[in-house]
């Protein structure tokens, strides 16, 4: 499938151990696992090996059980995970760095509360300009470094928003016009709250704010009788001026700066104590650095918002500003996961948080968006994507993803913009990342000898084939569990009498199966060979394809091999 990001369309008890891994770049890997997890030094998997892995029995893929209430310290078997992806993620992170896709990363994983894997890479700030000129002492990046979260920001709009609405300040069909009288110009009239929060308003993307008035109000004002490009409601267009409008809403209700409500009803019952606008100048060498910007006159933009447009509304936008850790970012997902609870703070009603995450606008089809939350976007979720599974990326390189079906949370933040946004696309990272997470959740196999699996990929073509002799009709049958991505990755079984020439014997596998499930297939007289063939595209993957349980209902013998496909446990 296609990269994008912006599109416009109509419509973590056992004893643990601290396992220390020192990379290229002399990161730490700081996996906490237990005695018998520790891995084995890395060898080739010979071809049709069965690989055994130890996880938690009961808290396999889509079964994650209870969560903790809070976020803390713990073991991958307690979170019923696998071990060897999430050790993985240290080679992953490191390439992505030497091949300059960003300069540093911090990588931050848990499952049901269970923090499992935590981690800084690389650099924090190595760069003084944009010509490569490297400072005297560079800052290695740490797992607590601070980032300027971009457009995670909206997060924090949204759910300040979503507190006023609890009280009863607004409904989400209200126009905005209502709170805002000067935003009813140039057709604006009855665009929604609702629509500002799914990017649906009509506006356009970005308008570059920071060259326009001399104040933070001149600019508001301008946003506000700003013309929409669609009318309201027919198309989807991410937009900053939506969240910029959606955050001076909040002021205007809450008669506060968005800063202040943030920081009041947010970050300080979350103890979220690392994450704030406006960082003070003693926090600098904690903080990531990001772009040179000469064209705002700012050199070395590092401790100050990057985004120019929430720079010149003051540092505090509803789009960006924010700055934030990993953990701080976790505690507020977690919150989510708990249904708007966090260590006894309620910050939001379980209703708010189901308005939150669930999809306001089926009418726009690969734009799913719940309340300011992106939901099934495969392009960064990759293998964890799914209906359930909600996110949001930023412009310096930040991500967060959510699955709520397997109460999960991976986040990614790195400097990608460190020293000028003219890089390669960090989406790669972020696949591979979310796809190392999605892999370390097993998935349930009730077969004594385990399952084949296809494995992950871009444009791949791989076989599992069997070789038979069949002088009578017959019908093949087997389990399988599948969660491809849609229409573009798929499987499917084929048959042929010389092992040259194949003929499909059955529909396609793509999408989700919703557990495993039991297929047969037409094996006519005369077929010599049957394969499972599973192809994909060029980039998103799902948690994949597994087969197991085959069989000939004639009752003859059955053996697969495969150099491409492997046996698992998980």
């Amino acid at each position: 499938m296609a990269e994008r990001r912006c599109i416009t369309v109509k419509k973590l008890s056992y004893i643990t151990l601290s396992l220390l891994v020192l990379t290229p770049l002399f990161s730490v890997n700081n996996i906490s696992v237990e005695a018998n997890e520790l891995p084995k030094p890395a060898m080739e998997k010979p071809a049709n090996k069965l690989i055994h892995e130890q996880a938690h029995p009961n808290f396999s893929w889509g079964n994650p059980g209870p969560s903790s209430p809070v976020l803390h310290p713990g073991s991958i078997r307690g979170a019923g995970m696998v071990a060897e992806p999430l050790i993985e993620i240290d080679t992953v992170m490191n390439r992505m760095i030497e091949n300059d896709v960003m300069p540093g990363a911090v990588t931050f994983v848990a499952r049901r509360g269970h923090i499992v894997q935590q981690e800084g890479y690389g650099y924090s700030a190595i760069y003084k300009n944009d010509n490569g000129n490297t400072l005297e002492n560079p800052i290695r990046m740490s797992k607590n470094t601070i980032f300027d979260i971009a457009s995670l920001s909206k997060i924090f709009t949204t759910i300040a928003a979503m507190q006023l609405y609890e009280e009863g300040h607004f409904e989400l069909d209200d126009p905005v016009a209502k709170y805002i009288p000067e935003f009813a110009q140039n057709g604006k009239e009855d665009v929604t709250i609702q629509q500002l929060m799914t990017h649906t308003s009509g506006f356009k993307p970005w308008v570059p704010l920071y060259t326009i008035g001399d104040s933070r109000q001149d600019r508001l004002e301008y946003v506000f009788q700003y013309p929409l490009e669609n009318e309201p409601g027919t198309t989807y267009t991410y937009s900053d001026l939506n969240m910029i409008t959606l955050g001076a809403l909040v002021e205007r209700i809450s008669g506060k700066r968005l800063d202040e409500f943030v920081k009041e009803y947010i970050t300080e019952p979350l103890d979220m104590n690392n994450t704030m606008y406006n960082p003070p100048e003693t926090l600098k060498n904690q903080i990531a650095a990001t772009e040179y910007q000469p064209w705002t006159d700012r050199g070395l933009v590092w401790g100050e918002v990057h985004d120019e447009n929430a720079w010149s509304l003051g540092g505090v936008a509803g789009h960006a500003g924010v700055f934030s850790t990993a953990k701080d970012l976790a505690i507020l997902g977690q919150m989510i996961l708990n249904d708007g609870r966090y260590a006894g703070e309620r910050i939001l009603q379980p209703e708010t948080v189901e308005l939150l995450v669930q999809n306001q606008i089926p009418e726009f089809p690969g734009n799913e968006h719940g309340l300011g939350w992106e939901i099934a976007q495969g392009w960064y979720m990759d293998a964890l994507s799914g209906v359930s599974t909600i996110g949001h990326t930023g412009f310096t390189g930040t991500s967060i993803v959510i699955d709520q079906n397997n109460e999960t949370i991976a986040i990614l933040l790195t400097n990608r913009v460190h020293p000028t946004r003219d890089t390669v696309s960090t989406n790669p990272a972020r696949r591979q990342f979310a796809r190392k997470v999605a892999d370390s959740i097993p998935v349930s196999i009730d077969s004594n000898d385990g399952a084949w699996f296809a494995g992950y990929g871009n444009n791949m073509d791989k076989m599992l084939t069997a070789e038979v002799d069949m002088n009578h009709d017959t019908n093949l049958s087997f389990d399988t569990w599948y969660r491809l991505e849609n229409g573009y990755d798929v499987g499917y079984v084929e048959i042929s009498t010389d092992g040259k020439n194949w003929t499909k014997a059955s529909d396609n596998f793509t999408g989700f199966s919703s557990g495993w499930k039991t297929q047969s297939v037409h094996i006519p007289e005369g077929t010599n060979y049957i394969r499972f063939r599973y192809q994909t595209d060029t980039n998103t993957n799902g948690r994949g394809w597994y087969v197991a349980n085959y069989r000939l209902d004639s009752g003859e013998s059955l053996e697969f091999t495969s150099e491409d496909w492997v046996k698992r446990t998980y």
